[in-house]
């Protein structure tokens, strides 16, 4: 029979792993905000060097950028990357025994939250100047470094980038969905579906944002 104590801890623990799995859902709507504004603004190369330069001041002008960029970015990504490889690797795969839909989009997530976590570290670092010159983004050069930082080697070019805008946009979209079932926002199986069109739709967008600006600097290199 379980004593008082032992109803204690697990009352405990369910606070606990409620409150965590709330902020990771947080922490990934925040980042996924981000993520949109993101892809918008290098979407913008699109149109000229010069719009995508004038979208980077207006960011880089904002004051205490450096405060909103870890209170807003920088912290939420690091704890939603965190307890998210934590669920990855604590969690038993079933896709075999289980081979429905939603869990099948539940693995993808997980295998694009270890590919996006990877991409993160290495386009923060590359972009920081940890990797070498060449990767180094200059704000106030921001089109001529950004697309010499893309274009730096056909590796980075054509498989590091547009993986990991592929596995952004999925991760985000699908976040998104299990987002409104975990606040109970989609309680219904219609709710869930018409929000998962929805997502969809948000996919496809940011997908198209992502990949207009890589397509743009590999087919127009002049932007160096």
């Amino acid at each position: 029979m379980a004593s008082a104590n032992d109803a204690s801890q697990s009352h405990s623990n369910a606070i606990t792993y409620f409150v965590l799995r709330r902020l990771h859902s947080c922490t990934g709507i925040l980042f996924g905000g981000y993520l949109i504004v993101h892809l918008l603004v290098n979407a913008t190369l699109a149109q000229s060097g010069d719009i995508y330069q004038k979208q980077v001041d207006k960011i880089h002008s904002l004051p205490m950028l450096t405060l909103i960029e870890w209170v807003f970015i920088y912290l939420p990504i690091i704890y939603h990357t965190i307890y998210g490889m934590w669920i990855t690797f604590t969690g038993r795969p079933n896709i075999g025994d289980y081979p429905f839909s939603k869990n099948i989009f539940y693995f993808f997530q997980r295998l694009t939250a270890i590919l996006l976590a990877l991409f993160i570290v290495f386009h923060v670092l590359a972009m920081k100047g940890l990797f070498g010159g060449v990767l180094v983004f200059d704000p106030g050069h921001a089109t001529f470094t950004a697309t010499r930082s893309l274009t730096a080697n056909w590796a980075i070019e054509y498989f590091i980038y547009p993986l990991g805008i592929l596995c952004a946009c999925y991760h985000l979209a699908n976040g998104f969905w299990t987002a409104a079932i975990t606040w109970g926002l989609t309680v219904s199986r219609g709710a869930q579906r018409r929000w998962g069109f929805a997502c969809f739709g948000l996919f496809l967008m940011t997908l198209v944002f992502g990949m207009t600006a890589w397509l743009t600097v590999v087919m127009h290199p002049a932007l160096k």
